[in-house]
C-alpha cells in the first residue's frame, strides 16, 4: 500500500440537510401507511457528504454552505469540527431553517427515493461566496452541486475559474434544461469536469445513458456545450470518461455486497476531486472515484457510509483491476 501524499486543499460549495432516513421492503403509495424496519437521523447534503468523503480521504476542506440557527444547523457544526473540514464559511441565518431530506431505502436491493428540502443553504449569496475567495484561490479544486441556488453555484464556478483552479459541477439533482429555473448553458464552459449520473444525463442532454454508447453520446453533447470533460457515472458499470483527446470506459470496484446506494455519488465525487487535486489524470482519477464509491454502497447511510484513506488505498491494492 502506497503512502497517501502531502495533503491537498479543495473547497467544497454546496448544500447540509439532515438525513431521516427509513428502510423499509417497499415504498408506500400515496395514502397508504406501511411499517419499516430501521430509522436513523444523521448529516447529509450532497455537499455535506462531499465535504466529509474529501476529508476522510485526506484533503484538507473548506466548506462553503449556509445553517439555520437550529439544533440542525448544531449537528451540523459538530460534524465539521470532527471531521476537521474548515467551516469558516457555513454561515448562519434566522430567516430560514437547516435544510432535512427524507431518504427511504429498499432494504433488499438498497435502491433509493429521496425527498430534499435544501432550507437555509439554497440561499447562498454571491456575497458569501465571495467572502471566501481567499480559501478557493488556496485551493487545487473548486466542487459544487445543484442542490443550492442555481445563481450562486454558477457565481462559485467563475470565481474559481477567474482564480485559475480546477472546477468540477455534479449536476445532481437532476434538473431539466427546459423547465422552470433549469441549468443555464453558460455554465458549461465554466465547469473542466461535469459528472453527471444516468438520470442527470437524461435531465440535461434528453438521453438517458443506460449503455455505454448512450453515455459516449451524452458526454459529446455536454462537451459540445463548453465543459472540457465530462465523467458520466453509470453506477456498477462505473464511469464513461471523454474529453477532446479521450473515450474510455473505467469499469466499478466490487468492494462487497452492495447494502446501500444513496451516498454513492457523493463518494465518487468527492474521490474524483481529491484524486484530481494530487495531480493524477482523468483516468487514474475516476478510478480512484470509484474505488471510493465502491466501498461506500456497502454501507448504510450517507455520511456515515463515507471511507476513509487507508481502506480506499487497500482496495486498490487488493483489486488492481476494477470489477474484479
Amino acid at each position: 500500500m502506497s503512502p497517501a501524499p502531502k495533503p491537498v486543499k479543495i473547497t467544497v460549495m454546496g448544500s447540509f440537510v439532515v438525513d431521516l432516513a427509513f428502510r423499509t421492503p417497499a415504498l408506500p403509495g400515496w395514502g397508504e401507511t406501511i411499517t419499516g424496519s430501521d430509522f436513523k437521523l444523521g448529516p447529509g447534503g450532497k455537499g455535506s457528504n462531499q465535504a466529509v468523503a474529501a476529508a476522510r480521504l485526506g484533503a484538507h476542506v473548506t466548506f462553503i454552505t449556509k445553517l439555520g440557527r437550529d439544533s440542525f444547523g448544531d449537528l451540523a457544526r459538530r460534524t465539521y469540527a470532527a471531521e476537521g473540514i474548515d467551516s469558516t464559511h457555513a454561515s448562519v441565518t434566522t430567516e430560514y431553517p437547516t435544510g432535512a431530506a427524507s431518504v427511504v431505502v429498499d432494504q433488499e436491493r438498497g435502491e433509493n427515493a429521496i425527498v430534499v428540502v435544501p432550507g437555509a443553504c439554497f440561499h447562498i449569496t454571491g456575497d458569501e461566496i465571495e467572502r471566501a475567495r481567499t480559501a478557493i484561490a488556496a485551493s487545487a479544486v473548486f466542487l459544487a452541486q445543484l442542490e443550492t441556488n442555481l445563481d450562486a453555484v454558477e457565481y462559485g464556478l467563475k470565481l474559481a475559474r477567474e482564480l485559475r483552479v480546477t472546477t468540477i459541477l455534479n449536476p445532481a439533482p437532476a434538473l431539466s434544461r427546459s423547465s422552470s429555473g433549469g441549468v443555464n448553458e453558460r455554465i458549461y464552459s465554466l465547469c473542466d469536469y461535469i459528472t453527471p449520473n444516468e438520470s442527470e444525463c437524461a435531465a440535461l442532454t434528453g438521453l438517458r445513458a443506460a449503455t455505454l454508447e448512450d453515455a459516449r453520446a451524452s458526454a459529446e453533447m455536454l462537451l459540445s456545450r463548453g465543459a472540457r470533460n465530462a465523467v458520466i457515472t453509470l453506477g456498477a458499470q462505473g464511469a464513461f470518461v471523454k474529453n477532446s483527446a479521450i473515450a474510455q470506459h473505467v469499469p466499478a470496484f466490487e468492494a462487497g455486497p452492495v447494502v446501500e446506494t444513496t451516498g454513492a455519488g457523493d463518494a465518487f465525487n468527492a474521490g474524483f476531486a481529491v484524486a484530481l487535486a494530487e495531480g493524477r489524470d482523468v483516468i487514474a482519477a475516476t478510478r480512484f472515484a470509484c474505488a471510493v464509491a465502491g466501498i461506500a454502497v456497502t454501507r448504510a447511510g450517507t455520511t456515515p457510509a463515507m471511507p476513509r484513506r487507508r481502506e480506499v488505498e487497500e482496495l486498490l491494492t487488493t483489486k488492481g483491476t476494477p470489477g474484479t
